[in-house]
């Protein structure tokens, strides 16, 4: 005898990497995926998005996490500087 769910089943949510600006490919899923949450900016690579805390830059390489209240955070990756 199989018990019933009292609650629903946990969703661990969902994440994108922000592709090279050269993968078109990419760019069209993450785009579809964005929706209205995203900006285009001039700079190649690059978007805004919609988070709890505001407008958020992602850049080539960041993640894009929406989470299980269906918000978009931010996860930046490491960056190279020039000396």
């Amino acid at each position: 005898m199989r018990s019933a769910r009292s609650t629903a089943a946990f969703d661990h949510g969902a994440a994108l990497r922000v592709p090279p600006a050269n993968d078109t490919r990419s760019w069209h899923k993450l785009w579809a995926w964005l929706g209205d949450d995203a900006q285009a900016m001039t700079e190649a690579g690059a978007v805004q998005v919609c988070t709890p805390q505001g407008w958020a830059i992602a850049q080539a390489g960041d993640w894009i996490v929406l989470s299980v209240s269906g918000d978009f955070h931010v996860a930046h990756s490491g960056r190279v500087w020039d000396a």
